[in-house]
């Protein structure tokens, strides 16, 4: 079960001396899902994912008796959106040059309010009760907004990558684990190469559940560039990377296919199914004043 968004929960507010205008964060996954600040909305109806939000951060803003900023990505239109929303429940959207620039002080206080590894712990827990899709999409919209906040290189962006990855391969997603675990795979062997190992390593499992011809032969050709260059820098020390790499080499070679798997539990997919075959990381058009789905009047 997801948990409800209210502003009592005081471990789900902002320090109340934090800086005025913090800024929230929330997440619009493609099939709807929603997410507020490292929590699952429930959504009841046909209710829409920008009524939700737009709800949801002005009890923020009424709690705190403040105007609250937020950041949306809604990856359902593949935009990026920033709000201002106020105490009497009127919000409007603004440009990106509109905003406050992120900056470091401003980035740890923000954290510092919504700490990125309690979110994690959350996200841990979700998936020990096996509810396998909030756990994904809680990894998600962590993973977005530390990428759009950090950059896709920053320690904790890759760690929220690979989490994201490891329950795409829980929940049977492997063309999209596979694509999620080789993106901190490639990261990792252009910043850190001595760290790389157990990522491509993680990228080959995934790899390995893959059927798509084409698929297994353009990711496999890069999981093998990858293995070769940690070997040429004698890197390649462990019995299992070794096997790994070789596994590899000989499905390319021979076109082996991987053995079936069961299919994942129906409770561990989202409503509707599974979701796209996932692409590589799609760019976010960027916000524009005064749009219209989040833009509201007073409240009366």
């Amino acid at each position: 079960m997801s948990h409800s968004l209210t502003p009592r929960d005081q471990g789900n507010l902002p320090v109340l001396g934090a800086t005025p205008l913090i800024r929230l964060d929330a997440y619009v996954a493609e099939d709807g899902s929603t997410v507020v600040n490292g929590h699952l909305l429930q959504m009841g109806g046909a209710r829409p994912p920008n009524e939700a939000i737009l709800d949801a951060v002005a009890m923020f803003a009424r709690t705190l008796r403040a105007p609250v900023a937020a950041t949306v990505i809604d990856r359902s239109v593949q935009q990026v959106a920033r709000l201002r929303v106020h105490p009497d429940g009127s919000s409007r959207t603004i440009a990106d040059e509109e905003d406050l620039p992120p900056g470091r002080e401003r980035t740890a206080a923000e954290e510092e309010s919504f700490p990125p590894l309690a979110r994690v712990e959350r996200i841990i827990q979700h998936a020990q009760r096996e509810e396998l899709h909030v756990a994904f999409v809680l990894a998600s919209a962590l993973r977005e907004h530390l990428t759009l906040r950090r950059g896709a290189e920053d320690e904790l962006s890759l760690e929220a990558r690979a989490i994201e990855a490891y329950l795409a391969f829980l929940r049977g997603e492997y063309m999209l684990s596979t694509v999620l675990a080789l993106t901190v795979a490639r990261i990792r062997c252009r910043t850190d190469l001595n760290r790389a190992a157990p990522e491509v390593a993680r990228a080959t499992a995934a790899w390995q559940r893959l059927f798509d011809e084409s698929q297994v032969a353009t990711r496999g050709q890069e999981l093998l560039h990858m293995w070769e260059r940690l070997s040429e820098a004698g890197l390649l020390q462990d019995p299992a990377h070794q096997a790994m790499a070789q596994a590899v080499r000989n499905r390319l070679a021979h076109g082996d296919q991987p053995e079936p798997s069961p299919a994942p539990a129906a409770a561990a997919l989202p409503p509707g199914g599974p979701g796209p075959a996932a692409p590589e990381d799609k760019p976010l058009k960027p916000t524009r004043r005064g749009l219209r789905r989040f833009t509201r009047r007073a409240a009366r």
